[in-house]
């Protein structure tokens, strides 16, 4: 797929400004900004290290201002707005077109006669980026004087440099920055041109998306070099932004390293299917999938259940199975190197619903069951009292175990997994732990989350705590909080109740406690059946009885492979009543909208402050996630496999707008839906990926 703008769009301002590019190093660091170079976020920068792999995300290197000289006159390529309104230079004038080489975006210049070509990439595996210029049209040398501007912050503050000396020293190759006495170096090189150090705090730089977001607006950087280099034609000129001093200086050897890990990637991908070749399209969101995949060092939590008995399930289901079941939890140790999954860019983290929900699009889809295999590992070490962690935070403290859902992705992530690779091994490891989490459900765990034994659906919630995806607080506010007994999670308890009775099964090991506690609960999930409503209540059993709300929640009802094969928990009418319902109120071209546009609590436009945007969160605007259950049980109740794939097609558009090359987390609920939130998502991409898969050997030739 070509993803590339022309002048039209590279010179409109607007335009050049709201389009973004992406770049990753896969141990959570990245680079990130506008076409333009225009910075609008606190987030954008060349380097953006993550010191504590894959978290501590910090601001080192922000951009590079441009000047070249040629034939006599005098280029600035960079643009910069000021606090004072100003916007000076406007170097998106000189941008000839701008296009993504697989990740790697390259702005191309029009200078006179000339044509210079500027590309970005990250080294897999390493806090380092690679800025490098080539003069591919030229009828004389091109001089270029490159400003390198500087920081170190957490990529989620600004800096107010006023008094703040940082140390620069020259180092072999370039220059070396202290930025406090207490913290790592890193660098600034090049094999080619001497730094010329300076020291120029440049002020007041205005940030528009902080801005719209209610955020501080305003940032300051270093001027910390400038760099001299004389391009004749068919030459090139590379800077190295990194903190390790030992990097390769060669942007042509990390180039051409760079490009065969794309390619290897793409090959991965397209072996998924050999017998259904992808469209380009496809290969493009498998490199998009792959930046999302961290490394995360395994720790062992030192976890030990204690108060009496076993969590086993030798009681059998119904019984309330007994326990007093606390944990003491030692400091962690590292055992060893997993994999995770970066929920979204710029300013997630990793999230144990997000990883789960992305894993097999991610990389099942992608050809990559191995890195699958590895994820489910690494998180069965943070298994606590049933629960998966909810989020890593980023400063590194204890992982927090607040979602109610997450756990129960697990289940499906692990069906999946085997699905695709008959890997019972794996089953047979994980096993144990898979019936600690049911034992843990049906006695009880955190936050009041247990089974009820009258109708064996799951209750979840306490006050001032949100534990499903519709997570948004505010202090103390809980948005949407859905104490009680949400459809979502009933679903998923459901479906992995029966995953584990075909995991049972597999291990020759007694199916009929699990198959009793799933036939229970899907007599108990009729209860969300509404005629009056034609719809599933979103939620049953709260502190106000049941929401009537019309949510896309009840989907999964109909989506996840166990409630509709075998012993469905709706019958097909009430399926096809969901489907339409949820198609003719809550469908969008990027997705599902959170809530039915007739509530009045729905909130169309996702912006403001963070009271107003996180209480329009979950109140009507769109996650573009949802379009791959919304599009797997629109097939399975109509069994149209072209109709459910064409509901994909606004959202392989969006691969042009936006970030280019990724989608979105989120859109506005109302037209024209403009992209909001994170500008890239781990399950965003993963459900295309995944439901596009399903669907493709079935399509029409």
């Amino acid at each position: 797929m070509t993803i590339s703008l022309g002048r039209h769009l590279c010179g409109d301002e607007a335009m050049a400004t709201q389009q973004e590019w992406l770049v990753t190093n896969g141990i959570g660091g990245y680079g990130c900004g506008t076409v333009a170079g225009v910075l609008t976020r606190h987030y954008h920068g060349l380097l953006v290290a993550a010191l504590k792999p894959p978290l501590e995300r910090t601001l080192l290197v922000t951009k590079i201002n441009e000047t070249a000289s040629y034939l006599g006159e005098s280029y600035e390529l960079y643009c910069d707005r000021w606090a004072d309104g100003a916007q000076h230079p406007l170097g998106y004038l000189h941008l000839e077109s701008f296009r993504l080489e697989g990740t790697i975006p390259i702005w191309v210049y029009a200078i006179a006669d000339a044509r210079l070509e500027k590309r970005v990439w990250m080294e897999p595996g390493a806090n380092t980026t690679y800025i490098r210029y080539t003069l591919s049209r030229a009828s004389a040398p091109i001089a270029l004087n490159l400003k390198v501007l500087i920081n170190h912050r957490s990529h989620h503050h600004s800096t107010q440099g006023q008094g703040w000396q940082m140390s620069l020293t020259d180092c072999p190759q370039g220059l070396r920055i202290q930025a406090k006495a207490d913290v790592q170096p890193f660098y600034i090189l090049s094999a080619a041109a001497p730094a010329q150090p300076a020291h120029t705090w440049h002020h007041g730089y205005a940030l528009a998306v902080e801005a719209y977001r209610g955020i501080h607006p305003y940032d300051d950087h270093l001027h910390a070099a400038t760099f001299a280099a004389t391009l004749g034609l068919g030459q090139s000129f590379t800077l190295v932004a990194t903190t390790e001093a030992e990097a390769d200086r060669s942007g042509q050897s990390a180039l051409l390293r760079r490009r065969a890990y794309e390619q290897h990637l793409i090959a991965q991908g397209q072996a998924a299917q050999p017998d259904d070749p992808a469209p380009a399209w496809v290969s493009q969101l498998v490199l998009a999938a792959d930046q999302f995949v961290v490394n995360r060092a395994v720790v062992n939590p030192a976890v030990t259940a204690i108060g009496g008995q076993d969590p086993g399930l030798e009681s059998g289901p119904g019984s309330g199975l007994g326990g007093d079941f606390a944990s003491t939890t030692a400091p962690p140790a590292p055992v060893g190197m997993g994999k995770s999954i970066i929920a979204g860019y710029p300013w997630f983290g990793d999230w144990g619903r997000d990883t789960m929900i992305a894993l097999p699009g991610l990389t099942l889809a992608t050809g990559r069951p191995a890195l699958a295999r590895l994820i489910l590992q690494t998180f069965a070490r943070y298994l606590d009292q049933g629960m998966l962690p909810n989020n890593f935070p980023e400063s590194g403290e204890a992982p927090h175990y607040n979602t109610v859902d997450a756990t129960l992705w697990y289940f499906e992530a692990l069906r999946a997994y085997h699905a695709a690779t008959g890997d019972t091994a794996l089953i047979e490891e994980l096993y144990p732990q898979l019936q600690e989490i049911v034992t843990w459900h049906c006695n009880g765990t955190r936050h009041r989350i247990q089974v009820d034994p009258t109708d064996g659906l799951l209750y979840a919630g306490e006050q001032a705590v949100q534990l499903t995806w519709m997570d948004a607080k505010v202090g103390d506010w809980v948005v949407t909080p859905r104490t009680g007994k949400p459809v979502e999670v009933n679903a998923l308890w459901y479906n992995a109740l029966l995953v584990m009775a075909d995991f049972a099964r597999l291990l020759g090991q007694p199916e009929g406690q699990f198959q009793a506690l799933a036939a229970q609960t899907r007599q108990g999930f009729q209860r969300f059946w509404s005629d009056d409503l034609g719809h599933c209540y979103d939620l049953i059993d709260g502190p106000d009885g049941a929401d009537s709300s019309l949510r896309p929640n009840q989907i999964f009802a109909v989506s996840l492979p166990h409630t509709t094969l075998g012993e469905p928990c709706l019958t097909t009418d009430q399926q096809r009543a969901v489907v339409d319902a949820v198609a003719q109120r809550l469908l969008t071209s990027h997705g599902l909208r959170s809530l039915d546009p007739a509530h009045p609590s729905y909130r169309g436009h996702y912006g403001g402050d963070l009271v107003q945007r996180d209480g329009a969160y979950h109140q009507g605007t769109v996650w573009s996630w949802l379009i791959g259950p919304f599009v797997q049980a629109h097939w399975r109740v109509y069994q149209d496999a072209d109709l459910a794939h064409s509901f994909l097609d606004p959202l392989i558009h969006h691969l042009q707008g936006g970030c280019l090359g990724t989608l979105s987390e989120i859109f506005d609920g109302d037209a024209p839906m403009v992209p909001r939130g994170a500008f890239a998502q781990a399950w965003s991409v993963a459900e295309v990926l995944r439901v596009s898969a399903l669907l493709r050997p079935l399509l029409q030739e």
